[in-house]
């Protein structure tokens, strides 16, 4: 059991943090964009996978993909040309560039073409956990032919890797509380089944509030920090990124 104290402090982060009000210096503002589903998920897909790095770059640049696609991504994804796809060209964020985004267009293109969400790139069968859906997802990503270079910028938990953007990614999309921060827009697997996204801030805040005691920031962590915060709400510990975060980068826990 964890302290009760525990709780209620991180319960009263998360209500202070998990809010509208932060959304426009998260990378989550940028799938906010947008009203129609399929244009939320590839806008936070690409928002999720820029993040690292400074936020507000993290946000002009996912923004500035989003007009050099009309602020259409679904349809300019769906319906390009051979010269649309010009609009592209030299589009870099720190270490993607504009071949492993013609590559990432051409999966969705082939994705879309076969699927009408992009859950079921994660989630293809009822009941698949997260691990194994970031395991899948990875290996369908590339299940084409594609540069060595670009498979950096997708995680996966057979690396060891937090898999952290794809895990906030997961919690924008399947989250649902109602509170106007994350969407709630997929089905096939439940916020119980999320783990929570964490890098060098969220570990620093986790080990000092005896949350996480693994030393290395790898997936083994991750997932001890979400056993932790299940203790503390198990139908969905994944809100608690929010105060575990924002302490971290804001408060400077």
């Amino acid at each position: 059991m964890m302290p009760v104290h525990l709780k209620e402090f991180l319960d009263k982060k998360v209500k202070e943090y998990n809010r509208p009000a932060f959304i426009k210096d998260d990378p989550i503002a940028v799938p906010h964009l947008f009203t129609q589903r399929h244009d939320i998920e590839i806008a936070g897909f690409f928002a999720a996978v820029f993040a690292w790095g400074n936020r507000t770059t993290i946000i002009n640049k996912s923004k500035e993909l989003m007009q050099r696609m009309d602020n259409s991504p679904y349809a300019f994804i769906k319906d390009h040309s051979a010269k649309d796809l010009e609009s592209l060209k030299k589009f870099k964020h720190r270490t993607f560039n504009e071949h492993d985004l013609y590559y990432f267009m051409e999966f969705l293109y082939q994705h879309y073409s076969k699927n009408n969400s992009l859950e079921t790139a994660f989630f293809p069968i009822p009941g698949l956990d997260t691990e194994h859906g970031l395991t899948h997802f990875k290996k369908y990503f590339f299940s084409s032919e594609h540069l060595k270079r670009t498979e950096k910028h997708i995680s996966s938990p057979l690396q060891k890797s937090t898999c952290k953007r794809l895990n906030m990614f997961l919690r924008w999309m399947v989250r649902n509380d109602n509170k106007g921060v994350d969407f709630g827009l997929w089905k096939k697997v439940s916020p119980s089944q999320l783990i929570c996204p964490i890098d060098v801030h969220v570990a620093r805040v986790a080990k000092k509030l005896g949350l996480l005691k693994r030393k290395q920031v790898d997936w083994l962590a991750a997932t001890e920090l979400t056993d932790a915060l299940r203790r503390l709400d198990k139908e969905d510990p994944v809100k608690y990124d929010f105060a575990l975060f924002n302490l971290g980068v804001i408060e400077k826990f």
